[in-house]
């Protein structure tokens, strides 16, 4: 399964990033994430549905100091191969 998330909230400058790629890696999912200028995280993910979901899941509560306030899909298309490890994209 593949997915592409925006994040809107409290999200930036809170270790979201770094919570987002702990999680994945955690659930062996591949991908990566990385800040957009309007201040919400972008994440695209790689892996079976049951890991995916959990991801998808914990994202939406974010780490301590988070704010999350949306977890949206995006369209998928043109993701194929992701990064493994999960990575962190400035």
């Amino acid at each position: 399964m593949i997915a592409r998330l925006e994040v809107r909230g409290l999200v930036q400058g809170v270790g979201y990033r770094w919570f987002a790629s702990t999680e994945a890696r955690r659930l062996g999912v591949a991908g990566w994430v990385r800040n957009l200028e309007n201040g919400s995280v972008e994440i695209a993910a790689s892996g079976s549905e049951d890991a995916v979901c959990a991801l998808i899941a914990r994202l939406k509560r974010g780490p301590a100091g988070a704010r999350v306030d949306e977890v949206r899909e995006l369209p998928a298309a043109g993701l194929s191969e992701l990064p493994e490890p999960f990575d962190v994209r400035r």
